[in-house]
C-alpha cells in the first residue's frame, strides 16, 4: 500500500515522521562597482528652490523690546532676582513668589506677585519695593503689581535653586 507521492502546492510544517531536505534557494546576483550608472543620482536631480526662495531670502523679525521674552522682560526678571525675601535668604523670583512679568509695547510692565502667606511681615513692603526695582529698570514706563493669592504659593513654587539653598532637595 504505497502511496504515489503527490507534488504540493504549500508549504507546511513537516509531520514527525516526514523526512525534511534543507533545499536553500540561490543567492540573487551581488552589485558590483561597474555595474553602476555613470551618473549619480545627485547629478540628474535638481533641487526646485522655487517654494523655498521667498523662505530662505526673509531676513528674521526683530523681536521687540517688549513682549513674552523680549529684552525689557529678561532685564525685570533680572532685577526680580535681586530682591531677596527677609525672613529666607532666597530671591522672590526663585522662590516662586513671581507669577507673572508681563511688558506691553508701550513699555509698561504688569508683575503678578504672591505672598508665602497673607500674614506676611512684609505684607506692606514687599510689593512696594517690587513695584520700584521693576519701574526702576531702564527702558520701563511705568510698572504696576498685581498681588494676588490665588493660587495660594506652596514650597512646589520654588526653583530647584531655592530648594537646594534651603537644603530641600
Amino acid at each position: 500500500m504505497n502511496k504515489p507521492t503527490e507534488e504540493k502546492d504549500f508549504v507546511a510544517a513537516p509531520a514527525p515522521n516526514e523526512q525534511v531536505l534543507n533545499t536553500v534557494p540561490p543567492k540573487p546576483p551581488r552589485a558590483r562597482v561597474e555595474d553602476a550608472a555613470e551618473e549619480s543620482p545627485r547629478d540628474t536631480m535638481e533641487r526646485k528652490r522655487d517654494y523655498l526662495e521667498g523662505f530662505l531670502q526673509k531676513k528674521p523679525e526683530q523681536a521687540g523690546a517688549g513682549g513674552t521674552g523680549g529684552e525689557l522682560q529678561e532685564a525685570v526678571v533680572a532685577a526680580m532676582k535681586e530682591i531677596y525675601d527677609p525672613e529666607i535668604p532666597v530671591n522672590i523670583y526663585d522662590l516662586g513668589l513671581i507669577y507673572g512679568v508681563e511688558v506691553d509695547d508701550e513699555s509698561d510692565v504688569i508683575v503678578t506677585m504672591t505672598l508665602t502667606t497673607p500674614n506676611c511681615p512684609v505684607a506692606e513692603t514687599m510689593p512696594g519695593e517690587v513695584e520700584l526695582r521693576a519701574a526702576s529698570v531702564p527702558g520701563i514706563r511705568d510698572a504696576e503689581v498685581n498681588l494676588v493669592f490665588d493660587p495660594p504659593w506652596s514650597p512646589a513654587n520654588m526653583s530647584d535653586e531655592a530648594r537646594l539653598e534651603l537644603g530641600m532637595l
